[in-house]
């Protein structure tokens, strides 16, 4: 089955910039943007917690497979996902034995604000598709602080 993204990666497009287009096509509406810019960050953060509070060693886990990811797709944002992945495990070690419960509320909440910023948009979010867009929305947001910043993944 041929999709967007295999005939974007035809045309010569780099993968990391095919899936970032994709993505966009769905988020071009300012306040979904900026509901995303708040949202994904927070449901990292919170994603982070949630599994940190299963066990530890599944965060570290689930943090070191998403960092192979990124790899794969570019060394700037395997970089800069590092960094924010050290900074969310720090977050969540500073919630201590609350962990758990803030999680779950910045989870809802987070999610709550995505589904108002796609009702606004009026289409779906894209990892319906597929779901490893769940893995892009960080990479979205990261790419208009580096267009702002002038950096290039």
């Amino acid at each position: 089955m041929s999709t967007m993204t295999d005939n974007v990666a035809a045309a010569g497009e780099r993968r990391v910039d095919q899936l970032l287009a994709h993505y966009g096509e769905s988020h071009r509406n300012p306040t979904n943007g900026a509901i995303h810019c708040v949202a994904i960050p927070l449901i990292m953060l919170s994603l982070i917690g949630l599994i940190y509070a299963v066990h530890p060693w599944l965060a570290y886990a689930f943090l070191g497979a998403s960092l192979v990811y990124y790899a794969r797709l570019s060394a700037v944002f395997l970089l800069t996902m590092t960094l924010l992945s050290a900074v969310g495990l720090a977050l969540v070690w500073a919630m201590g034995t609350m962990v758990l419960p803030i999680s779950i509320a910045i989870f809802v909440l987070a999610w709550i604000g995505q589904f108002i910023g796609h009702a606004i948009e009026g289409r779906k979010p894209s990892f319906f598709e597929d779901l490893q867009y769940l893995w892009v929305g960080p990479l979205f947001v990261l790419s208009k602080l580096f267009v702002k910043l002038g950096i290039r993944w």
